[in-house]
């Protein structure tokens, strides 16, 4: 069965997780959670640019089997697009294994959440202030415009996001 791959991607706390899980619940199939989260939860030290590698490497891990498990369609919480992005901003560039995962995979529809939600603050996120989140989404535009694979901007309420990210969904 082919499998459509969903990448949710955008700047720090903007709805990123809780967009990925509406969806894959509204679709009856599964979501792949952001590796990193766990794996930076679980260091007992601040993470490092070799630890973006193994963060890239149980990302895809992640996502090869939950597509085993996915109907039709696999919801991904980030790529590692957005990897890239923190290791050309924190270290000034990018491991070249990562740089070469993301030329091989590819996905169906990039949705992008854009900066108009509530700042959360949360131990791993780093850039709170409005011109870094701008900043950032920037970035992101231009990753998703430059990929040539189809997406959107999920903007609004929780519930506007959550509907237009369903309309693309129907349009693959």
């Amino acid at each position: 069965m082919i499998i459509k791959k969903i990448a949710v991607i955008g700047p720090e706390s903007t709805g990123k997780s809780t967009l990925s899980e509406a969806l894959a619940m509204v679709l009856h199939t599964v979501w792949v959670p952001e590796y990193a989260r766990g794996y930076i939860e679980q260091l007992q030290r601040p993470y490092t640019e070799e630890d973006l590698l193994v963060m890239a490497e149980g990302q895809l891990r992640s996502e090869d089997e939950l597509a085993a498990k996915a109907d039709k369609i696999l919801v991904c919480d980030t790529d590692l697009y957005v990897i890239k992005v923190w290791s050309e901003h924190k270290y000034g560039r990018c491991h070249p294994w990562i740089l070469a995962q993301i030329a091989e995979r590819k996905y169906d529809l990039y949705v992008l959440t854009y900066i108009d939600t509530a700042w959360e603050q949360d131990p791993q996120r780093e850039h709170p202030d409005a011109a870094m989140r701008e900043y950032f989404y920037n970035i992101y535009k231009d990753i998703v415009v430059e990929s040539g694979v189809p997406f959107i901007e999920a903007k609004g309420e929780h519930n506007e996001r959550l509907r237009a990210s369903l309309q693309a969904v129907t349009r693959l």
